[in-house]
C-alpha cells in the first residue's frame, strides 16, 4: 500500500534542510534500493526555495509508514513543523509493475 508523507518545514529552517540534505538523500537512496519509495521531492515556495517534502512510500500499514517517516534525517534534525502520513492510491500515470 502506498502512503504519502506530507512534511512541512519549520519557518526559518532552510539551513537545517541544506545541512541535512546529503544524509536525507542517502536515506532516500536506501529506501529506493529496498523498493520502498515510489517518488519524492520538495515543495517549493513562491521564490522556488524548498519549504517541505512529499515522499510516497510503500508500506504494509500506516504504522510502518510512520516508522519510515520517523527515520528521515530531516525529521531527526528537527526540520519539520508537521508530518502527515496518509494512505494514497496512484491512479493516473502509474508506472507498470
Amino acid at each position: 500500500m502506498l502512503f504519502a508523507l506530507i512534511c512541512k518545514d519549520r519557518p526559518g529552517a532552510l539551513q537545517i534542510r541544506l545541512d541535512t540534505r546529503p544524509s536525507h538523500l542517502a536515506w532516500l537512496q536506501e529506501l529506493n534500493e529496498a523498493k520502498k519509495v515510489a517518488f519524492a521531492g520538495p515543495f517549493l515556495d513562491d521564490d522556488g526555495k524548498p519549504e517541505g517534502s512529499l515522499v510516497v512510500v510503500e508500506a504494509d500499514d500506516k504504522a510502518e509508514a510512520e516508522a519510515i517517516a520517523a527515520r528521515d534525517p530531516y525529521a531527526g534534525a528537527g526540520l519539520f513543523e508537521s508530518v502527515e502520513v496518509r494512505a494514497w492510491n496512484w491512479v493516473v500515470n502509474k508506472p507498470a509493475a
